[in-house]
C-alpha cells in the first residue's frame, strides 16, 4: 500500500466550506473515510457528495473512533485553533482553513500543541497557491525582481448578505476592528519576501460605519495596515468586507530593485502587468499573461505544475489552487516534501493581523508582533 493511500481523511465542517475541498482531495488521489458536522440534516447528503463512509456529529467522537489520522479543518474561524489543537494532540495531521486563530493566546495554545506532535500542522492558505502568485514568486526565487522591499495587497469583497447567512462572520470578520482576515493578502506576499517576517505592525482605520440589519454598527469599514520586516521591507495591506462595490480580492503589487508586478483588479479589460530589468532595460510595462505564453520564458519561469496542469486540478477551485495546496498536505504527511505553510508560517500570516486590531484601538500605534519560533 501506498503512504498515500495510508491516509485516511476526515472533513469537519462537511456541509459547508469543508465540502469544497472534494475535487482537490479527487484530483490528488485522497480518500475521504469520514465526515463531520453539527448539521445533521444535511450531514448524509455531505457523505455522498464526498465519498465518505462515516458521519459524525462530534468532532472529538470522529477523532477518536472513526480512524482517519488526516483532517480537513473547514469550520468557522473561531473554531480553527481549538479543533486543529485536538487533532494535533492526537497525533491526526491537519489542513486548516484560514485564519489560523482569532486571538494570539489561542495561537500560542496551537503552536505549543504542533511542537508536541508528530503529525503535520498545515495552514490552507489557497491564495497563495493561484498561478500568478506562484510565478512571481518563483521569478522572485529566480532574482529577477533584485531585493525585494515594498509590496501591497488587498482583499476586497463585499459580504454584509453573508454575514447574515453564515452568522459568525459577523463578529469573527467584520464585528471587530481592524484586518481580521489577513492572510489572503498577506501569505502570498510574504512569500515573495524570503526569509523574511512581519516584526511590527500599525492599523487605522476610517471613520464611516455601516449598520448591519438590526441596526448594529459593524466593527470596521476598510482597515489598512502597514507592515514592517525583520529585513526592513514594508507591507501595505487593506481588507475591506463591508463597502458597496464589486468584488476584488486578489489584488497585489511587489516592488523590487530590479523589477515591479501589478495584478489585475478584476476590472473590464484589466490585465496584469510586469517590468523585469532582465528581460527589457526599457522601463515599459509587459502584459503579464502574455509573457508566460511565451515557450521559453514559460519553461524557464512557470513551476512544472502549473505549465500543463491536469484538468481536474483546475475543476479543484480557485484556478487550481485547491489541487496543489492538498497535493502539498499530502506530500508533507507522507514524508515526501516539507511543509510549505506549516506551524510558523502561518502563525506569520496571522498574527500581524490580530496585532492590528490592537492598533486600531490604540489611534495607530505601532506595535510589535511576537514571532511564534520564540514561544
Amino acid at each position: 500500500m501506498s503512504k498515500v493511500a495510508e491516509l485516511q481523511l476526515g472533513i469537519v465542517g462537511a456541509c459547508a466550506r469543508g465540502g469544497a475541498f472534494k475535487a482537490g482531495c479527487e484530483a490528488a488521489g485522497l480518500n475521504i473515510r469520514a465526515v463531520c458536522d453539527i448539521n445533521a440534516a444535511d450531514l448524509d447528503r455531505a457523505a455522498q457528495t464526498l465519498g465518505a463512509a462515516e458521519t459524525y456529529t462530534d468532532y472529538e467522537e470522529m477523532l477518536d473512533k472513526s480512524g482517519v489520522n488526516a483532517v480537513v479543518i473547514g469550520t468557522p474561524m473561531q473554531l480553527h485553533a481549538p479543533q486543529a489543537a485536538m487533532a494535533l494532540e492526537r497525533n491526526i495531521h491537519v489542513l486548516c482553513e484560514v485564519t489560523a486563530g482569532v486571538s494570539i493566546e489561542e495561537c500560542r495554545e496551537l503552536v505549543r500543541a504542533a511542537k508536541a506532535s508528530q503529525a503535520v500542522y498545515m495552514m490552507a492558505e489557497n491564495y497563495a497557491y493561484m498561478k500568478p502568485n506562484v510565478v512571481v514568486r518563483e521569478l522572485v526565487r529566480q532574482g529577477l525582481f533584485g531585493r525585494t522591499y515594498y509590496a501591497e495587497g488587498e482583499y476586497v469583497h463585499e459580504l454584509k448578505g453573508l454575514n447574515e447567512i453564515t452568522k459568525w462572520r459577523r463578529q469573527w470578520q467584520t464585528g471587530l476592528a481592524g484586518v481580521t482576515y489577513c492572510t489572503h493578502s498577506l501569505g502570498p506576499i510574504l512569500q515573495w519576501l524570503p526569509g523574511d517576517r512581519v516584526v511590527k505592525v500599525c492599523c487605522e482605520d476610517t471613520d464611516v460605519r455601516q449598520r448591519d440589519p438590526r441596526g448594529e454598527e459593524y466593527g470596521q469599514m476598510t482597515p489598512v495596515m502597514l507592515c514592517k520586516t525583520a529585513q526592513g521591507a514594508l507591507i501595505k495591506i487593506r481588507v475591506d468586507m463591508l463597502s458597496n462595490r464589486p468584488h476584488s480580492m486578489t489584488n497585489y503589487s511587489l516592488q523590487g530593485t530590479d523589477g515591479c508586478y501589478e495584478s489585475e483588479r478584476g476590472g473590464p479589460s484589466e490585465r496584469g502587468k510586469i517590468w523585469l530589468r532582465a528581460l527589457s532595460e526599457k522601463k515599459e510595462w509587459t502584459d503579464f499573461e502574455s509573457l508566460l505564453t511565451v515557450d521559453e520564458l514559460a519553461r524557464r519561469y512557470v513551476p512544472e505544475g502549473w505549465r500543463h496542469p491536469p484538468q481536474e486540478a483546475l475543476a479543484a477551485g480557485h484556478g487550481g489552487g485547491d489541487y496543489f495546496e492538498i497535493l502539498d498536505f499530502m506530500n508533507a504527511c507522507t514524508g515526501k516534501s516539507p511543509c510549505p505553510i506549516g506551524i510558523h508560517e502561518a502563525m506569520d500570516m496571522t498574527l500581524p493581523g490580530l496585532v492590528s486590531q490592537q492598533s486600531v484601538l490604540q489611534g495607530g500605534a505601532w506595535l510589535p508582533v511576537p514571532d511564534s519560533r520564540d514561544w
